[in-house]
């Protein structure tokens, strides 16, 4: 069946966030911020924290991009605009509830501290900022993330802004690298992880 991919309906946030949980059920640098518990669904869990940090971000400033097979959401593209750099931590101030319920307080604060590390790190040249893609179990292996980044990226080149992102996972990397980004700096201060943060400059 035919891959689509194209900006999220406003009903389809809802399952771009399931998918982006089931992507990222297993991510170190996430499973640093929010541990695994006992006798809970990981999944149900992390829908409602990428939920929270899709709304974080007010619409202007934000790019949903979902791609579909007979218009069911297998993969998830969620992108900040140039000059939005506060969806970081006034991004996390404007969803506390939800944060809280996800995270508890110490939770929380790791989190905060995490943000505040990734954002020094990003660049002030002006950026698209790749915040979250992940593809669901059972599309894996059928270039449903090229395809989401390569459009996403088609975009970014119109607007003749760069490309910005952390990765925390070595195959991540090598997608990324076949998209033009390049690694930069390690992202210090995780203690399972090392993100890698990697920039994409300006093709348009």
């Amino acid at each position: 069946m035919e891959i689509v991919v194209r900006a999220a309906r406003p009903a389809e946030l809802g399952a771009a966030a399931a998918v982006l949980a089931e992507a990222f059920a297993d991510d170190p640098v996430l499973a640093e911020i929010r541990p695994p518990r006992a006798r809970e669904d990981r999944r149900v869990v992390l829908t409602e924290l990428f939920a929270a940090l899709i709304r974080s971000v007010p619409a202007p400033g934000r790019r949903v991009d979902v791609a579909t097979i007979a218009d069911r959401v297998v993969g998830a593209a969620f992108w900040q605009a140039p000059g939005r750099r506060s969806g970081g931590v006034g991004a996390f101030v404007r969803q506390v509830p939800a944060f809280l319920r996800v995270l508890g307080i110490a939770g929380a604060l790791r989190a905060l501290t995490h943000l505040r590390r990734m954002g020094r790190a990003r660049p002030e040249t002006p950026h698209w900022y790749l915040a979250e893609i992940g593809v669901s179990a059972a599309a894996r292996g059928r270039g449903v993330g090229g395809l989401l980044l390569g459009r996403a990226l088609e975009r970014v080149d119109r607007s003749s802004a760069g490309a910005y992102l952390e990765s925390s996972t070595p195959l991540n990397r090598r997608l990324y690298r076949r998209h033009g980004f390049a690694d930069g700096a390690p992202i210090a201060g995780f203690r399972a992880a090392l993100p890698i943060s990697m920039w994409r400059p300006a093709l348009g």
